[in-house]
């Protein structure tokens, strides 16, 4: 009954236009909040019901018109890691590396739609038919992707991987299990030594976690400059200059990459660079910094073995087009990077490092 009279009351606001003007809080022609229009029609049409269903009767039309509808309680939830919906009627969620399905239902089609609308509308991006996927940032941090059909078959589909603002140290780490104690020792020794560290891993296997970990290793005197295309690290040094690449605007102009910013990072000064993850032409530029005196650089890239993340580098070098031989890349490589440290998420949800390798010269 709460959710029908919810979205009655809902509609009527839609109808007469009494938060259309207002956005997300502010105030309309006649002064009033969102919230106090809502609660004043929550008045007049459920005076008959009790004060605590009036106050839920509230908090759903507020979710509905301003919020996330469904998801709002689950993205309030500190344990839930990342929130997974496929089509309207499923929604799953991931706690401490398990996921699981949860009762969260979107009412349809055209609810879902509306929650993507919301969601990118603020960060000047959209999904339609002519582009139907979407990368974007929720202002908390957390990362968002967005399909919609034709190309998600069974309803549109959304990912919200959680930003976390406290993430663990390497005592911490080793307190999950993710390090041993001679790992993390072996660790603290190449970072201080100034060793260029890749850290490879699956989706989801702590790959961001560990580089911001073990940016702590770094002489807080050091100058660092980290590049993302989200910016998730949260580094405890004082000198830190934090870059976020910009996709393009839904005009198609003003798109800034990570090639761009690691070029410009290149002219900041830098004690260290690091680098959320490599996944394109700018693992040519990496190559560069780190065979011309750049070196006790980190970053993370996509690999399934630590074997595999050298192989995959020298693939992403080659793709920016320059004509080098593999020989002279893969030799450059070798070169530049020393220790490859490769992550692994276990099947009872726990990560944890599996090897660290030297890399041969």
């Amino acid at each position: 009954m709460i959710e029908r009279l919810a979205l009655v009351i809902h509609r009527s606001l839609v109808e007469n236009r009494r938060w259309q003007a207002e956005g997300s809080g502010g105030a309309g022609g006649d002064g009033e909040s969102v919230d106090q229009s809502i609660r004043r029609t929550v008045e007049d049409v459920a005076c008959a019901l009790s004060p605590a269903v009036r106050q839920e009767l509230v908090e759903r039309v507020l979710r509905e018109a301003t919020g996330l509808g469904p998801l709002d309680h689950l993205l309030d939830d500190p344990e839930v890691e990342e929130v997974m919906v496929n089509g309207h009627e499923r929604v799953y969620v991931e706690r401490a590396g398990v996921i699981e399905p949860v009762e969260v239902r979107f009412r349809d089609e055209s609810q879902l739609r509306n929650t993507i609308e919301r969601i990118l509308a603020p960060l000047g991006r959209r999904v339609d038919e002519l582009s139907p996927m979407a990368d974007a940032r929720l202002p908390d941090g957390s990362r968002v992707n967005v399909v919609i059909p034709p190309l998600a078959v069974d309803g549109a589909s959304v990912s919200i991987r959680r930003f976390v603002i406290e993430r663990p140290g390497p005592h911490e780490l080793i307190e999950l299990g993710t390090l041993t104690n001679s790992q993390a020792e072996l660790l603290e020794q190449a970072i201080t030594e100034r060793k260029s560290v890749l850290i490879s891993g699956g989706t989801g296997s702590g790959k961001t976690t560990m580089l911001n970990a073990l940016a702590r290793f770094i002489d807080p005197a050091e100058r660092i400059v980290t590049i993302e295309d989200a910016a998730e690290l949260n580094l405890g040094q004082p000198h830190v200059v934090r870059l976020e690449s910009r996709p393009p605007s839904i005009e198609g102009r003003g798109e800034v990459t990570i090639r761009d910013l690691l070029r410009n990072a290149l002219r900041m000064r830098p004690d260290r660079i690091l680098i959320g993850e490599v996944r394109g032409a700018e693992a040519l530029d990496l190559l560069t910094a780190l065979n011309t005196g750049h070196d006790g650089a980190l970053s993370t890239v996509h690999a399934s073995s630590g074997e595999d993340a050298l192989s995959r580098l020298e693939v992403l070098t080659l793709m920016a087009g320059v004509g080098l031989p593999l020989e002279v890349v893969a030799e450059q490589l070798r070169r530049g990077i020393d220790l490859i440290v490769h992550l692994e998420r276990q099947g009872d949800g726990r990560r944890r490092v599996v090897s660290i390798d030297p890399v041969d010269a």
